[in-house]
């Protein structure tokens, strides 16, 4: 027997099943099957690239009402996720999952080229780009190109004179976030490289 806690999960159970058989919701465009209505109203959002909930703060739009929800977390500040090992909060259930890998040694993202392991997704792409060459990011300014999509941003401070890290102690600007602490350990006299 089911465990059903609350109005919702007992909608939940009532839509998933009908004398014991799971119910299916199909897509119309490509055929694939959900367990969820929610869940095939969002799929067709994102395969025709309709967005239908709108941010009331920012004015962003998302193909989910979970999208949204999770979205909003910027704007509140709420990180409802939380590391059970070391206490760290996360406002995205998937940055937490990344984040435990940290504590489990876990890398499941594999170079075919040369074996590295990577924690994210994202990481192995940046990664086989060494092997590619691919630079996929372009200064419209001066043409060079880039692997990340950060490195480029970085870049571009050399063009506009941006400094936007600023030390809260002596005022001074900065073009890179690392320089910025690199300034604050001076006024602190932290040596965190220090065995």
């Amino acid at each position: 027997m089911s465990y059903v806690r609350n109005v919702k999960d007992i909608l939940l159970h009532e839509e998933m099943t009908k004398e014991g058989e799971k119910l299916s919701y199909c897509c119309d465009i490509c055929k694939k099957s959900f367990s969820q209505r929610g869940n095939l109203t969002t799929h067709k959002c994102i395969s025709t690239g309709e967005k239908q909930y709108h941010c009331d703060i920012c004015g962003k739009t998302f193909p989910g009402f979970s999208n949204l929800t999770t979205h909003k977390h910027i704007h509140t500040g709420e990180k409802p996720y939380h590391c059970d090992v070391c206490g760290k909060s996360f406002s995205q259930k998937c940055n937490l999952t990344t984040h435990t890998r940290i504590h489990s040694g876990m890398k499941p993202y594999h170079c075919d080229i040369c074996g590295k392991s990577f924690t994210q997704k994202g990481s192995l792409t940046i990664h086989k780009r060494l092997h590619t060459g691919e630079k996929p990011y372009h200064c419209d300014i001066c043409g060079k190109s880039f692997t990340q999509k950060g490195s480029l941003t970085k870049h571009k401070h050399i063009h506009t004179g941006e400094k936007p890290y600023h030390c809260d102690i002596c005022g001074k600007s900065f073009t890179e976030k690392g320089s910025l602490a690199t300034q604050v350990r001076l006024h602190t006299g932290e040596k965190p490289y220090l065995w």
